[in-house]
């Protein structure tokens, strides 16, 4: 339902600055993770959330319900979970540096599953 999502935009932007902080915070295991993040951002090794945002919003459906920054594989990458009205969640994994979706995964929902 694109209808939902598209009424979720204006809490989406409200919440991209913010978002940065919580991005930045998620990527992992200490104050360095931080620290090494922010640095990425300042030496523009990756781009700003909402800059990011902007340009993969157009390709999300569902309901945003979490953001992760991580650096695998010596890339940075921003996570997208977006809750489907289906139940499903699906995770988009997108370049922090230049928003190429690199893969986008689709989970499934709880009853399919058999967890209630």
């Amino acid at each position: 339902m694109r209808n939902g999502f598209h009424g979720s935009c204006r809490s989406v932007a409200i919440a991209a600055g913010l978002a940065l902080v919580a991005a930045v915070s998620a990527v992992a295991d200490g104050p360095q993770d931080h620290e090494r993040a922010r640095a990425a951002l300042l030496a523009g090794e990756i781009r700003p959330l909402a800059e990011i945002l902007q340009r993969v919003q157009p390709q999300l459906e569902g309901e945003m319900i979490a953001v992760e920054l991580e650096r695998e594989h010596g890339r940075w990458t921003y996570e997208f979970k977006l809750l489907q009205p289906d139940g499903r969640i699906v995770e988009w994994y997108v370049d922090a540096r230049d928003a190429t979706v690199l893969q986008r995964k689709v989970k499934p929902s709880r009853e399919r599953r058999g967890v209630r």
